[in-house]
């Protein structure tokens, strides 16, 4: 169910009878055909233990189930719809998974597909403890949401986003501010770049940086704003 950008912070989902997808709640523009919009609970696939343990990890966020209204075949009517998705005028970024998973806060999370697999990671299980402190630095936190599987989404940034590839001979360092999403294959942590510019007081005020190495993507924002 891939995404269709309409323009930088609107995007437009195709749905079937039996498809369905997530959204964040508040975030349907507009939409044609017989679609139904349903509070979801649990937050997304995973069952309700996943839904639990998202919500102890602060990582649970309120989401919509959307899909094709049931019946709409014995009526007659159209068997497809189309949804248009924005939030907040912020722009958006569709990331398409084959396999793989995306790593990204719950928050900036505007619509993702419905056979997409959804959990969270304990930032300490990459980066040890400089990835905690990461999580307090940014202010994201200790845990972060994955979704895997075969699938789109939809995710929420400032100012735009660019791609930067992660390869093994060459890492990538990214502002803790700026950085959206991964994929693939890394290892993250975060390092200190401090010298003795910052020790006298006249550093780029940069002291943190996060690395990212292995193989994957990297998704920046043109901002330090979170959301």
């Amino acid at each position: 169910m891939p995404f269709t950008a309409l323009n930088s912070r609107m995007v437009e989902a195709r749905i079937v009878p039996g498809q369905r997808l997530f959204s964040q709640r508040g975030a349907m523009l507009a939409y044609r055909g017989e679609v139904t919009f349903t509070p979801n609970i649990q937050g997304g696939q995973g069952g309700l233990g996943s839904m639990i343990g998202r919500r102890i990890a602060g990582e649970a966020s309120p989401l919509m189930t959307v899909e094709v209204a049931q019946g709409l075949h014995d009526r007659g009517g159209t068997p497809t719809a189309t949804v248009m998705f924005g939030y907040g005028g912020h722009h958006v970024q569709v990331v398409d998974l084959t396999g793989d998973t995306l790593y990204v806060e719950a928050d900036r999370l505007l619509a993702f597909d419905g056979s997409l697999s959804q959990g969270t990671m304990f930032m300490g299980a990459q980066g040890g403890v400089m990835g905690m402190v990461r999580g307090q630095v940014t202010g994201q936190g200790l845990f972060t949401t994955t979704l895997q599987g075969h699938g789109s989404v939809a995710v929420m940034a400032h100012g735009g986003v660019i791609e930067l590839p992660i390869t093994p001979e060459r890492p990538v360092h990214v502002d803790p501010q700026a950085y959206v999403a991964h994929r693939g294959d890394v290892r993250n942590r975060l390092s200190t770049a401090i010298g003795w510019r910052e020790m006298i007081g006249r550093g780029s005020g940069e002291a943190f940086q996060l690395e990212l190495s292995g193989r994957g993507t990297v998704y920046v924002q043109a901002s330090e704003e979170k959301l």
